[in-house]
């Protein structure tokens, strides 16, 4: 069942093969009555240590996510399934569920959607944009802690469903030596570049050996995204995205894992490539932190760095 309207902007959806998973704040505003999200739906703004943030403001009948408990240090891969499987329960999220996520940043929603894939919650949904476009839409917030909510008392499927969305370190190196496969670094150029790490906790410089360059945003701001969002942070239409790609010769036909510093911007490219339909797309999690780190050399030969 479709519960959220069709999105009023037709350049956003334009080319997507699963439009109704990238959600407009107008038509997210439809959707809330102004009182409880519908039992089947849940509604979550996904932060890094800003709850406070969120009890000032935040869109009515939402609930609140850190990524500190989906995400674990020192490498901040996903935490181990058992524990991902407790959060999404503790959240009230079955594999039916209808999570629509959105953030202050928009990656790290982002990040939350791709383990809710990951998971197997057939219907995820993020709101372009992230908070920001519901504010300048002028839609209404609500203050103070998340409304509690129901915990689910079974995921009701296979936990995890879709272990191909995410790759470890064996499986990035395997993809290197592979044609049809891609490795593809969703990072600045001076990052990719091997002019700054982009990191304060990340000493090396550099890129895996043999990786293509899918972008990112900004040089000097690990958050942003410009390569694939408009100013105002909505996605950019796919078309030009697939373009972008085509250059550096990422295609659809190819076994695909992003990476980025620790998964962040990663996963928004993922899940935008998942809404442009492409399949064989995964989240390489440890990304340049562990490469660099465990000091591993391409498949191809030749040092860890670039």
């Amino acid at each position: 069942m479709n519960i959220v309207p069709h999105l009023s902007r037709p350049d956003a959806r334009a080319g997507l093969a699963r439009p109704r998973q990238l959600v407009s704040a107008a038509s997210l505003a439809c959707l809330l009555p102004g009182t409880a999200m519908p039992a089947h739906c849940r509604l979550l703004e996904a932060g890094c240590g800003a709850l406070h943030l969120f009890d000032q403001a935040h869109i009515p009948g939402a609930g609140y996510l850190d990524t500190c408990a989906i995400e674990g240090g020192p490498l901040w891969n996903k935490v181990p399934d058992d524990v991902l499987l407790s959060v999404l329960l503790a959240q009230g999220i079955r594999h039916d569920t209808t999570v629509i996520l959105y953030g202050r940043n928009n990656p790290a929603a982002a990040r939350v959607a791709h383990l809710l894939l990951y998971a197997g919650v057939t219907d995820v949904r993020l709101l372009d944009g992230g908070f920001a476009a519901w504010q300048a839409g002028g839609h209404p917030c609500e203050a103070g802690p998340a409304r509690p909510c129901v915990a689910a008392t079974g995921f009701g499927a296979p936990f995890p469903a879709r272990p191909d969305y995410l790759v470890d370190m064996g499986e990035a190196r395997a993809l290197l030596a592979r044609p049809d496969g891609a490795l593809v670094s969703i990072r600045s150029e001076a990052e990719f570049l091997g002019k700054v790490s982009g990191y304060s906790y990340i000493a090396a410089r550099g890129d895996i050996p043999g990786a293509l360059w899918g972008r990112a945003g900004e040089d000097g701001d690990v958050n942003s995204m410009s390569a694939y969002q408009l100013t105002d942070g909505r996605m950019r239409p796919s078309a030009e995205i697939a373009a972008m790609w085509a250059e550096e010769g990422i295609t659809p036909g190819r076994r695909i894992a992003f990476y980025c510093g620790t998964g962040w911007r990663a996963s928004m490219a993922f899940f935008y490539a998942w809404l442009m339909g492409w399949e064989e797309i995964a989240v390489y999690d440890g990304g340049w932190l562990e490469w660099s780190g465990a000091g591993y050399q391409a498949a191809a030969g030749g040092t860890g760095c670039t």
